[in-house]
């Protein structure tokens, strides 16, 4: 008896030696580990921030002849030859000067029913966007213009109304939507009275509205950048086409089977055997397809703002609906997330959380932010705060240039919106190296 008090004394006293180097030493080590991830953080958030205060930026609106006989593959390769900047960042210039990849903005912007196509780049890759452009699009005319949501619009203090919400996908990121190859758009010798353009039922939407009502939809593209932990690891990340390959591998790993050779001469071996069924089989090459040409980071957000005398629920009704066009119910689909409504009466009773929230997209659009956020946007609030204040924080996906194009493209004369502004002919600038 005596014997197995003094054991369990001893046992107490090794317990409390244990808490005690935990308490001394490993949590103190811990915690420096946290502050010292969290100043690498806040540094990076710093130099980051005044990289991109620094950078000058220039919106391009484009405008197309009335006779567009090019296939959304036109603008695929200026997607991949203008807006695929790859380049590596050194430790130097992205830790001390805050250097980050560079984005662009496409947006398709309806004011009073005037329909728009801009392109937001920055300044210095201008030239670049312009010719890449003009060699795809030979009698387009792109004008340098002024930002169109000034700051008066504000639907907190002055006299708009704002609904809003982005968008994400509905599976897994390396799945396709519905792009314009599934539609027989990338065949050139389709007559126009013969094609069918996804984009057209949008143009047509932008096209409808009334003086006093603007919308804008802002997609947001970048090479793809982001990494992901590779599974079954404790450190080590892979990019999104390994990614892609992970998740191809899960779909195959129920009907894949394994044998052991037993004919002569391949004695032991092990042969694979996978069989899938034909819908999987058919998700699969699309995923190879995807992963076939490059990819972008993407985020879409879109925003309907009016006149209070003017602005109805029933057109952001609508606009819910614009991307439905491109859902394959085999595939991918897109899904709205980060709406300005809330989905239950008492989450915003009186109805402040609601004005922020409106002002807050309106400002991230007008600021084109998604990939790089502030601080306070880039993570998720904790519960309640989350509850009546949500951080909306972005969600970026990837998609590749052909799921690009197709979000995005000049349409032909299959969309007869008459409020969709073209052109007769190209009105271009001399060279500018001609004598004078």
């Amino acid at each position: 008896m005596l014997q197995l008090k003094r054991m369990s004394i001893s046992g107490i006293a090794v317990l409390i030696n244990i808490l005690s180097f935990l308490w001394h030493y490993i949590v103190p080590l811990l915690a420096v580990i946290l502050l010292v991830r969290l100043a690498f953080k806040m540094w990076y958030h710093y130099v980051s921030e005044d990289f991109i205060t620094g950078l000058d930026w220039v919106l391009l609106e484009m405008k197309v002849p009335r006779e567009v006989s090019k296939t959304p593959l036109a603008m695929e390769l200026f997607f991949t030859n203008a807006l695929y900047q790859k380049g590596y960042k050194g430790i130097w210039e992205t830790w001390w000067q805050g250097a980050v990849r560079l984005w662009f903005s496409l947006e398709m912007v309806s004011i009073g029913g005037q329909v728009h196509f801009f392109i937001r780049t920055p300044s210095r890759i201008k030239n670049l966007v312009e010719s890449q452009l003009y060699a795809q699009f030979p009698g387009a005319e792109i004008d340098e213009v002024k930002d169109y949501p000034p700051e008066i619009l504000n639907p907190k203090t002055g006299p708009w109304n704002a609904w809003g919400c982005e968008y994400t996908l509905e599976k897994e990121e390396s799945i396709p939507i519905r792009t314009y190859v599934d539609y027989g758009l990338d065949k050139a010798d389709v007559e126009e009275q013969y094609k069918v353009d996804p984009l057209t039922p949008t143009i047509e939407f932008l096209g409808s509205l009334e003086p006093g009502e603007q919308v804008w939809i802002q997609i947001l593209v970048r090479i793809a950048d982001r990494e992901y932990h590779k599974r079954g690891a404790w450190f080590g990340h892979i990019d999104w086409i390994e990614r892609a390959y992970e998740f191809m591998e899960e779909i195959m790993k129920p009907y894949t089977r394994y044998h052991v050779g037993l004919a002569k001469g391949h004695e032991g071996e092990i042969a694979q055997e996978v069989r899938l069924p034909d819908h999987l089989r058919d998700n699969i090459e699309s995923i190879k397809r995807k992963i076939s040409k490059p990819g972008f980071d993407c985020g879409i957000r879109t925003v309907y703002i009016a006149k209070k005398n003017v602005f109805t629920k029933t057109r952001y009704r609508d606009m819910r609906l614009i991307f439905r066009q491109f859902s394959n119910p085999d595939n991918n689909s897109f899904k709205r997330i980060s709406s300005t409504q809330f989905d239950y009466p008492w989450a915003d009773p009186l109805g402040v959380s609601d004005k922020v929230i409106r002002a807050r997209i309106v400002e991230r659009y007008r600021m084109r932010m998604m990939f790089y956020p502030k601080l306070r946007y880039s993570f998720k609030y904790p519960f309640p705060i989350n509850f009546f204040f949500p951080s909306h924080e972005p969600h970026p996906f990837i998609m590749n240039s052909e799921e690009l194009a197709t979000i995005f493209h000049f349409p032909g004369r299959v969309s007869e919106t008459p409020t969709f502004e073209r052109i007769e002919s190209r009105t271009s600038k001399p060279p500018f190296n001609l004598p004078t």
